[in-house]
């Protein structure tokens, strides 16, 4: 299941996955959202929690998040990935050289830090 973060700021499509996620997560939520940010300030800055298992992203959710990719391609502007998980945040870093805009994987002690870094391109200082 994907859900809003809600203390994302305002020009951060900001989502919390838990459990299966599935491609009416994205159809329903994801989708709608992105295509909002986009429209209101003409680039989009997305923030992924991801506080379950890849394997529990359905094949569906998978090729959904693709082509959302794709479609909005040049008017990516930051993403964060919050996870735990080493390989996604290995993915997420060589992903960055080859997308347009700003790719960054954040530990999920540090999702506030994330959230931040979508907004205003820089990290809180320690």
């Amino acid at each position: 299941m994907i859900t809003i973060i809600p203390e994302a700021p305002e020009n951060v499509a900001a989502f919390n996955a838990t459990g299966e996620v599935t491609k009416e997560d994205f159809e329903n939520l994801v989708i709608p959202r992105v295509k909002q940010k986009v429209d209101q300030f003409n680039e989009l800055n997305y923030l992924l929690y991801l506080d379950t298992d890849l394997d529990n992203f359905t094949m569906g959710a998978w090729l959904q998040d693709a082509l959302l990719g794709l479609k909005n391609l040049t008017k990516w502007n930051r993403t964060a990935i919050v996870t735990n998980k080493e390989g996604v945040q290995n993915f997420t870093d060589i992903f960055s050289v080859l997308m347009p805009g700003e790719f960054k994987s954040f530990p999920k002690g540090n999702l506030y830090n994330a959230l931040y870094w979508c907004k205003n391109g820089n990290e809180v200082e320690a």
